[in-house]
Parts: C-alpha cells; structure tokens; sequence
C-alpha cells in the first residue's frame, strides 16, 4: 500500500537527576553492617543505569533494552532494599507536570510507562507492508498493553495523570484497537476469508467507537492531543465500513442480495462520513505532534477515499444485478442482525516479556550481587541443607552399595578363587613365577636398608669403636700404673723427706671407674657375638631374597612334585571327560570375569554420576530467586522442592545402578556356585591346595629371615650406641687421668726440689757439738691409716679433718741451719684444714645385669670432662697461708634394670656388667705452701655429690 494507517504513540515522561548513592551507602552501614566504600563501583553503576534508560536513550530497541535493565535492576533493589528513600522527579507526559516522590514504587511505575512508550512509538514506526514488520508491530503493541495493565494493577495511588487508572485504561484502549487494526491489515492482505475480515473489522469499530465516547470525559482538561480524538473518530466509521463491506460480500454470496445491497449502502455511507472527517483532519493537522506520524493527515485521507471508492462501486453493481436480476426486498438497516466480532489480541503480560531469555541476558547480574540481606541468606541456608541432605543420602547409598559388592565377593571368596580355577581350565598350576606381595615388600624394604648401610658395615664399625675402646681403657690402666711407681720411686729415694701421698688412695675411684668399663666391656663381647651368631643364621636367606632367584625358589615351590602333571588329570583313561570339564569350567570363569568387569562399570558410572551431582548441587544458587521472592515467605517450600526437582535425574541414575549391581550379584552368586560344585573337589583342587601350603612354607622362611634380620639390625644399632657412649666415657676418664697425672708430676717436681734443698741444708758445717733437739712436736705424725679415716666413704659432705701433721722425725738430727735460712727451724705448725667433700659413691655397688645398661650413668656423669682429681698438699714449713685444692667430681647414679632382649636372641646383650663407677674420693688436707700461679689458687671447693640419683634415667642398654 502506498499509505498505512497512522498509528497513535503514548508520549514519553521526562525526569531529573536522582542520587542513589547517599541512601544506598547509608543502608549498607547500617542494615548490613559493611563499609560502604565496597560498595563504591556497584553505586556507580546503578547511578549510569538509570541515567543510560531515563534521559539518554531514544525510543528505539536500544533505549527498550536499557529501559529492561533498569526495571529489573529496580526490582532486585527493592527487594534488597526495600526501605530506601530516594527523591525521585517525574514530569508528567501529558501535562508536564513535576511530581517528586520518595517511594522506589513511584520510580518502577514510571520506568513501566517509560517501556510502554517505548514498546508504543518502536510499533507505529513499523514498515506494515512488510510482513516482519507488521508482525513486530502487532508484538509491541500487545506488550504496551501489557506494561499498560501491570500498572493499573499494581499501583493504586496515582500521583500523576498520566499513572491514573483513567487515563491508563483509556492507552490500554488505544493501543489494543490499533493492535486488532494491524492484525485486520495482515488479514486484508493475505485475503483471508471475508467473513473472518468482517469480525475482526467490526471489533475494529466496536473498540474505536467505545474511544471516542471515553474521550468525552477527557476534553476540556488537555490531557489528550486532539487529533487522537479526530483520528479514534475517523477509525470508528472507517473500520464500520470495512465490517459492513466486508459482511455485504459475505450476504451476497450467500444469496442475500437484499441484505448485502443494504450493508454495501451502509458502508458506503460511513465510508463518506469517515472520508469527510479525514479531509477535514488533513486539511487541518499540524505536522508537529510528536506521537502521530508526520503523514497522518494525508495517510488517513487516502485510505478512507479508497474504501469509499469500493464501497460506491460495490453498492452500485449490487443494485444494478438487484434491479434486474434478483428483485430482492431491501430491509431496514435496523433489521440487519448484528456483525459478529472476533478478539484477536490481548496483552502481554509483563512477568511474559520479562522471562524471555534474551530480556535476561540484557538485564544481565545483579549489581548488588555480593550484599545479600540476612534474611536470605538464612533462607539460602536452609536450602543449602537441603541440598546437603540429598547429597549425603546418595552418598551413603552408593557407599552402601560399594560394601555389598565387596562384602559379597569376599564372602564367596570370588577374587582369590577365580585364579585357582582358571588355571585348573588351563590344565596347570599357574602363578609359579609370582612372588607374592608380602615378600615383594621386604625385599624392597631391607633393599633400601641395605643399600644405605649394610649390616657387614655395621659389624665393622662396632668392631673398630670397640677395639678403640680397649686400647683406649688399657692406655688409662698403663698410665695409672706409670704414675703410682715414680710416686713409690720417689719415695724409696727420699725417704722421710718425700710427703706425697700415695696414689692409690686417689685413684681408687678411677680404677674403680676403670674395671666397671672394662667389665662391661668383656660382657659386651658375649651380645656382640650372639648377634653375629643370628646374623650368620639368616644371612644365607637374606642373601637369597635379595637375589633375582627367589623367583626360582617360588618356581620350583610350585611345581615340587608334579613338573608336568595336569591338575586334572584324574585318570589316565579319562582325558575326554577332563576336557569336557575344563570347557564347563572356563564356560564359568568367562561368564564371571565378565560380570565382575560389569561391576566396575557399574561402580565407575555411580561414581561419575555422584560427581556430576555434586558439581551441580555445589553451583546451585538461589538467592536471586529468594530475593525476588522475599515478600511470600510462604513460597520457599515449594521453591525449594521445585528446585531440588533439578537433581532428580542424577537420583534416578544412581538407583539405577544400585539395582543392576544387585541383579549381576545374584548371577555371580549362582555361577559361582556352579563352578565349586564342579570343580572344588577334585584332584585338581587337592594339587592346588598342596602347591599354596608349599608357597606359604617357603614364604614363613623368608618372614623368619626378614624378622632376624631386623633383630640383627636393630642389636647392631643399639651397640653401636653403646660402643659410641663407652668410647666418650672413655675418653673422658682419659682426659681425667691425663689431667691427674700432670698435676701429680707438677707437685712432685715441686717437692724433688724441696727435698735437695733440705738435704743439703742439713749436711753439718763443723764437726762440733750437736745441736739442740727442736721442740716437741704438738701433734703426732699423720699416718696413712688416718689419711684414709678422714676420706668420707659415704658421701657426707661434713667429714671431719685428721689433725695436722707434725714435723718430721728426722729433722732433729739436723745441725742449726745458717743465719740466713734460719726460718724453716721455727716453722709453726699448719693451721687445721677444714675437709673437703668427698667424691663418693652413694649408691652402692650392684652389678647390673646388663653391661649396655651402664650407657646412661657414664653419659649423664661425664656429660662435659671434668676436672682430675686434686694434688694432695704437702705438709712443708712455710709461713704462707694454707691452699686447698677443689678437684671434685660428680658422683655417679645407680644402674637401670637389665634392658629385656629381643625374643629372637637367646640371651641379653651382655651377660654381666661390672658394678657402677666409683667417685673420686676426698683428697686428706695437706698443708703447703701457696704456688704463685697455681691453677688451684682462686678454684671454689666442689659441690657436694648428688644423692637419691633416678636409677630408670642411666645405663641404658643396647638390647632395649
């Protein structure tokens, strides 16, 4: 057509700028509790949504589509917030006047007029002639309805003309009879059926004329354009005619020629009305009206022309063939029986249009996506646990199902026999060359050991520590008896001059120390020697499981005593019956073998099954259908049940398979069954039970092997522990003795010099008279028997000190001395020594039946070196004060109990071991003159020896 109809367009609001940043920060601070600042980006953009939809866009598919995304994201805020108050301005369409309101409700409504507008102007800007336009127009004009009637039906309380429920039924009007007019132009172009026209032509009018008598109500108050009041008129008689028209074709065809000369003469006649009217309208229309098409005027003018034209030519050839053919009797028009109409469209809902996937993809995600109010979220929760709930029950059932099938074949011992019975359908013993898995692992494990420290390294290392140990103790034991005759030496020299003490009384508790490591060194000797004993015992086997022939061992376990004879092979003269029966066999093994693989098929698929669920259920969210659902707290139960509707495929799946693995379980059971009561008592069955007893024999002999070899090494270990202790002992009584020594030689040098010089101080100068005899002494002559009372042989820490020593005899039967070294004749006697505490041993001596026991004590007692025994002081005749050494030693703890030895040994490591090592005992008091420069000068006196030491806490043994 050369023209379309002119179609009406809602007009659009207009609005101010809106802040949604303020309130929103201020209710994520205070309803969420959450620093708004996180929320800066998610304020802006909300900001620009409302900016893009409201006063940028057009109205066109762009400004439809940013319209769609502001609405929806309007929704969500409402939920999310539904307190919020925004000052929100709108300028109404018709009047222009400014409405501010603060409710999010004011805003939604009006963005809906905005998309009705919108959904208006995008369909009358439709080309009709072409089909997809036409069609496209005919869509936008039902969801302008649509939009139109969620209006009306959702906000009540009006604040604008343009929102009222007169004025929105009134569009609601407009826009469906130009909804049912672009349906009646596809139907005149397709030429449909005359009688479908005329209905659909006459709701056309029905509607148009119920328009122009509601507009009434609205003239006088400039609300409406009046030319959608002179067009809804011009429609009303146009769209008459055509029903009329149309009706007239139907009549005459039928055969009613009087009734259709009498509606072709009515739609004549509203067809001139309609044309007059249209004139008129042309003639008049200013070409300024923003919601009808610049070619209204002249469009509408030519389309009723053209149906007055069909009309006057259709009635005159109607009334020609009447007058001379038909004669027909023309009723009255009021007698006419009214046209029928027919309703071609209704409106499209909002919840429709918004469904759409693609109006989803233009809303796009939540801007407030990550701030889910609490109720929600305890909703989101709960359903959460929902979904926990279904997990866990599947998984249970598919665990339930695991431990049937595994129970099941265990019970029937499926896995172990199948081999068995294979091999008897294969005529032999089969598995000669496996070595079982327990063995497999010792080798490997004793491999790793071997290979890191062998046990022939072993023995070597303990054999050189204790080598090193007895040079070292006979070395102590050499020096000891060097040091006590060049004391004795001295002493046959000098005689009475010579006052060092003996060293025996010094030493006694390093000789003592001396035999205990000794004798636990002898005792030693006995547990190195019964390990090596075990050692050699397994070694052999050791050996042979490390080497590629044990796989030989197990070969010829398996096939002892029958290299070449069938497991079947029942009867010489039976060879067709063993063959018939190795069939029969091998029929069941097949079947079996291919049932167990169904089994891991079907655990397989319930696995994958469960994780595909899982997946699923773990990215399975809600919250946005709750928040849309936030205001019908009734309605989760049955969103939650329509949603775990989503995981019922994967339950079905799953019992699926639980009931399949239950059917081939029953089929095993049976053929299973089958098979022992063929072949489970035969010969064949007795070979094969000789064949495992002697592989389970020849693996007892390597598990006997493996189990010494552990004892043997965990023996080695421990001694070499031992041996590693002994040696630091040793090594400190060495610097100990060493230390001892040096002092003694030091103090006899001392004295040998003393003594030359008081032998030749008393050669006589003259031959004259003797001498005087000097004064009696005041005190007896120290004896070694009171020497060795005032040693504390228990450890007391108040011993009481011998007397001092008076001079020595032989000083009387010396001549007076010179002038000059008259001194050492009045000498006056040593002031009393106080004692010094003993190192003693508090314990006494129990021999321990461990030698290895004594490791601890010798450890915990020599933990750093200590110091050598002291210097015993020389009674000389010197004016200095007296010095007393401070040599002192710990004592040592008792022994622990004998370590209990591995079963695999015969006795403990160590027979016997010497008694525990002695103290250093106190040194009698000497009086001597102060050495300048002695190391014993500023030395305080020791401690005194620990009592009561934890005997559990020392000598542990290598065998423990």
């Amino acid at each position: 057509m050369a023209h379309q109809s002119p179609m009406i367009a809602i007009p659009k609001k207009t609005t101010g700028d809106v802040d949604w940043t303020a309130p929103i920060r201020n209710l994520i601070a205070k309803s969420f509790g959450e620093n708004p600042d996180n929320y800066a980006q998610e304020c802006q953009a909300l900001q620009r949504c409302r900016q893009d939809a409201v006063k940028g866009a057009g109205s066109d598919m762009t400004g439809r589509d940013l319209l769609y995304k502001y609405f929806g994201q309007l929704e969500i805020l409402e939920m999310r917030f539904p307190e919020i108050r925004v000052n929100f301005p709108w300028n109404d369409a018709f009047t222009n006047k400014l409405t501010t309101q603060t409710a999010i409700a004011y805003e939604k409504a009006s963005v809906l007029f905005q998309i009705a507008a919108t959904h208006s102007a995008i369909a009358a800007s439709q080309n009709r002639s072409d089909p997809e336009g036409l069609k496209l127009a005919f869509y936008y004009f039902k969801t302008c309805a649509g939009m139109l009637t969620y209006i009306n039906e959702n906000f009540l309380h009006a604040p604008s003309t343009d929102l009222s429920r007169e004025v929105i039924k009134f569009l609601v009007g407009v826009i469906m009879a130009q909804a049912t007019e672009v349906f009646l132009e596809k139907c005149i172009d397709e030429k449909k059926a005359p009688t479908l026209i005329a209905k659909i032509a006459s709701q056309s009018a029905s509607m148009y004329t119920s328009l122009s008598e509601e507009v009434k109500d609205f003239m006088g108050k400039g609300i409406f354009d009046r030319n959608w009041i002179t067009l809804i008129q011009i429609k009303s008689k146009h769209f008459g005619s055509i029903a009329q028209y149309y009706r007239g074709l139907v009549d005459n065809k039928a055969g009613a020629h009087g009734e259709a000369l009498v509606r072709f003469t009515l739609a004549e006649s509203l067809a001139k009305e309609a044309n007059r009217s249209a004139a008129s309208f042309s003639a008049l229309f200013a070409h300024v009206s923003p919601t009808l098409p610049a070619d209204a005027g002249p469009s509408i003018s030519e389309r009723t022309k053209v149906q007055l034209q069909l009309s006057t030519d259709r009635k005159t050839e109607a009334q020609r063939d009447n007058d001379l053919i038909y004669n027909a009797v023309l009723p009255s028009a009021d007698a006419l029986p009214a046209i029928e109409k027919a309703v071609v469209a209704t409106p499209i809902s909002i919840q429709e249009v918004y469904r759409a996937p693609d109006v989803q993809n233009v809303i796009g995600a939540d801007i407030f996506v990550k701030l889910i109010p609490l109720s929600v979220h305890e909703s989101a929760s709960v359903y959460s646990e929902e979904k926990a709930k279904l997990v866990r029950k599947e998984v249970e059932n598919a665990e339930s199902a695991e431990v049937e099938v595994r129970s099941a074949l265990e019970a029937m011992g499926v896995q172990a026999g199948l081999a068995r019975f294979k091999a008897m359908a294969e005529g032999s013993l089969g598995g000669e060359e496996e070595i079982p898995l327990d063995v497999r692992r010792w080798r490997e494990d004793i491999n790793v050991m071997e290979d890191r420290e062998g046990i022939d390294i072993l023995l070597q290392q303990m054999a050189r520590l204790k080598e090193t140990v007895k040079t070292e103790l006979d070395n102590i034991s050499r020096d000891l008896d060097v040091e006590s005759r060049e004391c004795e030496t001295m002493r046959v020299k000098y005689d009475h001059l010579w006052t060092q003490e003996p060293s025996a009384s010094f030493t006694k508790s390093i000789r003592q120390d001396l035999k205990s490591h000794l004798g636990a060194l002898d005792a030693a000797g006995v547990s190195d020697q019964q390990v090596s004993t075990l050692w050699e015992s397994v070694k052999s086997d050791i050996r042979l499981l490390l080497s590629p022939d044990v796989e030989d061992v197990f070969r010829a376990s398996a096939q002892r005593d029958a290299p070449s004879e069938s497991l079947l092979d029942l009867d010489i003269g039976a060879e067709a019956h063993d063959e018939k029966e190795r069939i029969r066999i091998r029929q069941y093994t097949t079947e079996i073998e291919e049932r167990l693989g169904r089994l891991k098929k079907f655990a397989y698929e319930r696995g994958e099954v469960l994780k595909e669920l899982k997946d699923k259920i773990q990215a399975d969210d809600v919250s946005h259908l709750l928040l849309l659902n936030r205001r019908n707290p009734g309605a989760e139960q049955s969103l939650f049940a329509a949603e775990l509707e989503k995981f019922r495929t994967y339950q079905q799946r799953l019992g699926t398979t639980v009931h399949n693995q239950q059917v081939v379980l029953k089929e095993i059971q049976g053929l299973w069954k089958n098979l022992r009561d063929l072949a489970g008592r035969g010969p064949g069955a007795k070979k094969w039970d000789e064949r495992e007893r002697r592989k389970k024999d020849t693996v007892r002999r390597f598990s006997n092997a493996r189990d010494g070899y552990m004892e043997v090494r965990d023996g080695l270990t421990k001694g070499l522990q031992f041996y590693q202790q002994l040696t630091d002992l040793s090594a400190t009584l060495t610097v100990s003795v060493k230390s001892f020594i040096t002092d003694r030689r030091s103090d006899r040098d001392r004295l040998v010099g003393q003594a030359d010089i008081q032998q030749r101080l008393a050669v006589p100068q003259t031959p004259a008279e003797k001498p005087p005899l000097p004064p009696p002494p005041r005190r007896s002559a120290p004896s070694l028997d009171s020497s060795f009372a005032s040693m504390n042989l228990q450890g007391s820490q108040n011993s009481v000190s011998p007397p001092p020593k008076p001079p020595q005899a032989s000083y009387s039967t010396f001549p007076p001395p010179p002038q000059s070294i008259n001194a050492y004749s009045n000498l006056p006697p040593p002031p009393h020594q106080p004692a010094r505490p003993a190192y003693t041993n508090p314990v006494s001596p129990n021999t321990p039946s461990d030698p290895y026991a004594s490791l601890g004590a010798f450890g915990s007692q020599f933990s750093t070196p200590r110091a050598a025994p002291p210097v015993p002081r020389q009674q000389t005749h010197s004016a200095s004060p007296q010095r007393q050494s401070s040599f002192s030693l710990p004592p040592p703890p008792p022994s622990r109990p004998q370590y209990a030895a591995n079963p695999q040994i015969p006795q403990t490591y160590g027979q016997q071991a010497p008694p525990p090592p002695q103290s250093w005992r106190q040194y009698p008091p000497q009086t001597q003159p102060i050495q300048q420069g002695s190391q014993y000068q500023n030395m305080p006196p020791p401690p005194p020896p620990s009592q009561g030491h934890d005997t559990q806490q020392y000598y542990q043994g290598y065998g423990r």
